[in-house]
């Protein structure tokens, strides 16, 4: 029985831990980008491949 108290106990201090993170990180300014994920899908970004070997033209 002694190992609930134990274990609530613990949750609780890791719940507020996380609640308090939450809070500096909102605090900070970290979530308030709202217009760049709107228009991520406009973004044209090539896929970045760097074995891939350019064929050459030049002819022998």
């Amino acid at each position: 029985m002694e190992v609930i108290f134990i274990l609530i106990a613990i949750s609780l201090i890791l719940a507020g831990t996380f609640l308090f993170l939450f809070f500096r990180a909102m605090k900070g300014g970290q979530f308030e980008d709202n217009h760049t994920p709107a228009i991520r899908i406009l973004f044209d970004n090539e896929p970045k491949n760097k074995d891939k070997k350019v064929p050459s033209t030049k002819s022998k």
